[in-house]
């Protein structure tokens, strides 16, 4: 026998379900207060019902917010590009996007509504069950919100090199989302990316050789160590005399201990008599140029052609 069909949306939206959801399934308000008086479920939100007790999942959390908006709401910003994949960027916030005029009851704790005058249909993930928006869209819209303009270009770099979108999909996004902030930079950000540079601190480095009149680097390089295993190094540049300098640039999570000696290892891998690796964080390539770019020039970085 089949389950009744409010079950079996219920179940696909982990186990929370809308009043209006409820009502056009023949299941009226006197049920469903009868449900939540014997303790079997819950009123979540004005408007959301838990059809099961105990604490919220993150996925229940997504549903709460997306249901307690209505049809014309989705997961917007972070929210939605964690639920596409994006890792290390994670908020505890949902954020859940609606029409600026849309009338809604205050949000359940933990939810933000955010209000905008873009066309949210047209963004939308027609993949996903759970509704949202597109990981390029997503991206674009957080960053042209932040104050940081080193937030905004990190977590459009990130996006790429987690291979959740390409270049080619995030400039596209940009025209299609006009009028928006930094949309100058923004096109100027994914530029480089195509050119080769994965995060953030690859295109301070490409800012550094420019303010330092240094060659830029050829970037992410396929090289294989020692072992014969495939390496991509973050910056190179050929010396002129067949040597090969490398430069691995690494971010706070290399401060690990675990990856601090993966790290340490990797770089032997790398070296050898014409290959020289050399290291350096990404906060000295941001707060000290000159006196990095002076290092490389004394390692042989040759100058930017005139």
């Amino acid at each position: 026998m089949q389950p009744p069909p409010w079950i079996v949306l219920a179940n696909a939206q982990a186990g929370l379900v809308s009043r209006r959801q409820l009502n056009a399934h023949g299941v009226d308000h006197c049920r469903v207060r009868d449900q939540i008086a014997a303790g079997r479920w819950v009123a979540l939100s004005p408007t959301v019902i838990g059809t099961t007790t105990g604490p919220l999942s993150r996925e229940q959390m997504r549903w709460l917010a997306v249901l307690h908006a209505g049809p014309a709401g989705v997961l917007g910003d972070l929210s939605a590009a964690e639920t596409i994949g994006l890792r290390n960027w994670h908020r505890d916030e949902i954020c859940v996007l609606v029409p600026h005029n849309l009338d809604l009851d205050d949000p359940p704790f933990g939810i933000r509504i955010a209000r905008t005058r873009r066309p949210i249909e047209m963004f939308r993930d027609r993949t996903s069950p759970l509704p949202r928006w597109r990981i390029e869209p997503a991206v674009l819209h957080f960053g042209a919100y932040q104050r940081s303009r080193r937030t905004a270009q990190g977590v459009v770099a990130a996006a790429v090199q987690q291979r959740l979108t390409t270049p080619e999909r995030l400039l596209l996004a940009v025209e299609q989302m006009r009028p928006l902030r930094w949309a100058r930079m923004f096109k100027q950000v994914i530029g480089e990316i195509a050119g080769g540079s994965e995060s953030v601190a690859e295109l301070d480095v490409l800012r550094l050789c420019r303010s330092q009149r240094l060659r830029p680097p050829s970037r992410q390089v396929q090289r294989r160590d020692a072992s014969g295993r495939i390496r991509y190094t973050d910056c190179e540049w050929d010396l002129g005399d067949g040597r090969v300098l490398v430069l691995e640039i690494d971010g706070a999570f290399h401060m690990d201990v675990d990856r601090w000696e993966d790290d340490l290892a990797r770089q032997r891998s790398l070296t050898d008599p014409r290959r020289i690796v050399v290291r350096c964080t990404a906060r000295e390539v941001r707060d000290e140029p000159d006196r990095l770019g002076a290092d490389l020039r004394r390692l042989g970085v040759p100058g930017r052609a005139a």
